[in-house]
């Protein structure tokens, strides 16, 4: 026999099974308000030791100043209000205290668990997602959360379906963390082979010699130290016209190529936002980029990152863009500074949100390889790591199906799509 349905009158959670009701996360829950002096010696969690999505607890060697913090005790359900796409909620095992960036739900009518898939269910994510202030740190009042709807069930019910998400929430979790495990040292192998490749050359046979640079270390004897401004044709950057003028970015034909362009990317075949010829007239501090060339983020969230733009293009002024001499071939260094990433990061300045200046990419420490050299190096280097980015995608697709089946799971049972049998 079907299940008998009907609207809850929410968009996201849609039909409900007949039985059940809709009431708001205030009328059944209570939170914890309650502080203490916390010092070295109790347990204290912050958001970076909440697992997003999965509710498990990641020990850190984060240290805290003792003083006045939020209390919460064992079996209460911490839900971040930070950045809540991040998903980052717990139920805990113990008593100690926590920022104050999570909600502390002490009591809550029926199976707490129920409630911490509820909340961390894609449509209520989204809803709670949707009312945040701030731009750098988006968070979420309680006052709202707490009139959010919630489906009222049976306590039995709630129990068989948190039991249920338990089990099947846990495979995947496992098979997740296994797939994570993998892409990891997929990633490391990759670096390390870049790193190796690019400071010691593909003839392990010939005479090394030690560099003076310690995270290069032993160079082989024919090659010499030099730094990137000897050898480039070509270090600039670009400039960002008025971001407020859609007029400059709307149907635009002109490449852009911005630091986000690069998150993720080794090569750029194209831009998020193109210039239009508005924007070039306007503005009088671009420079036209003719491909190949090599682009460095010197700041925003991508710092750090690599690629080789594959398009011709202007830039923003967050982007570095180096053009080597006809001397050496630009893969050679794409790959140079993918193994000097760290330490381009470690020369950084700034706070939260660390800069890498066109002076210090200037007066990196590079090689003085021979072309041919630098040739058969990249050109070994293309063909492995072509390799490992076809495995690492392989393993990011896994990944993402098991990631979307488990939201899918969350959203249909504890919305009522499909029922537990025990309870039918």
């Amino acid at each position: 026999m079907a299940e008998q349905m009907k609207p809850s009158g929410i968009d996201w959670i849609g039909d409900i099974p007949d039985e059940w009701d809709i009431t708001k996360v205030r009328f059944v829950t209570k939170l914890r308000s309650e502080q203490g002096f916390y010092n070295s010696d109790d347990k204290y969690i912050g958001l970076e030791n909440i697992s997003s999505y999965t509710g498990e607890y990641i020990s850190t060697e984060s240290e805290y100043d003792a003083g006045i913090y939020d209390l919460y005790k064992t079996g209460d359900l911490l839900f971040s209000k930070l950045r809540p796409y991040l998903a980052k909620a717990l139920i805990a095992d113990d008593c100690g205290f926590c920022t104050g960036e999570l909600a502390v739900i002490k009591e809550y009518n029926g199976d707490i668990r129920y409630l911490f898939y509820y909340m961390l269910s894609d449509g209520f994510l989204k809803m709670v997602d949707a009312s945040t202030y701030g731009a750098k740190m988006p968070r979420a009042s309680w006052d709202y959360i707490k009139n959010l709807q919630i489906p009222v069930i049976g306590k039995a019910e709630q129990q068989a379906i948190a039991d249920f998400l338990d089990k099947e929430c846990g495979q995947i979790d496992s098979i997740a963390a296994d797939l994570e495990k993998q892409i990891a040292l997929l990633q490391q192998y990759k670096k390390s082979l870049i790193t190796e490749t690019v400071t010691k050359g593909l003839d392990k046979s010939v005479p090394m010699k030690d560099s003076g640079v310690e995270w290069i270390g032993k160079i082989p004897e024919h090659w010499q130290k030099t730094r990137i401004k000897f050898e480039a044709s070509i270090i600039g950057s670009g400039t960002t016209p008025d971001s407020g003028n859609s007029m400059y970015y709307d149907n635009g034909e002109h490449s852009w190529i911005q630091s986000g362009d690069l998150y993720g990317n080794d090569y750029i075949y194209e831009t998020e936002k193109q210039l239009t010829n508005l924007a070039i007239l306007e503005c009088h501090a671009l420079n036209w980029y003719i491909k190949d060339f090599v682009v460095v983020a010197m700041y925003g969230a991508s710092v750090g990152n690599v690629a080789i733009s594959k398009i011709d293009s202007f830039t923003n002024q967050a982007c570095c863009v180096i053009k080597l001499n006809e001397k050496n071939d630009n893969r050679y260094l794409f790959y140079f500074l993918k193994a000097a990433q760290e330490e381009m990061l470690l020369k950084a300045f700034g706070g939260t949100q660390p800069n890498i200046s066109q002076v210090i990419i200037k007066n990196l420490n590079f090689l003085n390889v021979p072309l041919l050299e630098q040739i058969e190096i990249a050109n070994f280097l293309d063909s492995k790591c072509d390799m490992i980015n076809e495995m690492l995608k392989s393993k990011k697709d896994q990944y993402d199906v098991l990631i979307k089946h488990k939201k899918s799971l969350i959203y249909e049972y504890v919305t009522g799509k499909k029922r537990v049998k025990e309870v039918q």
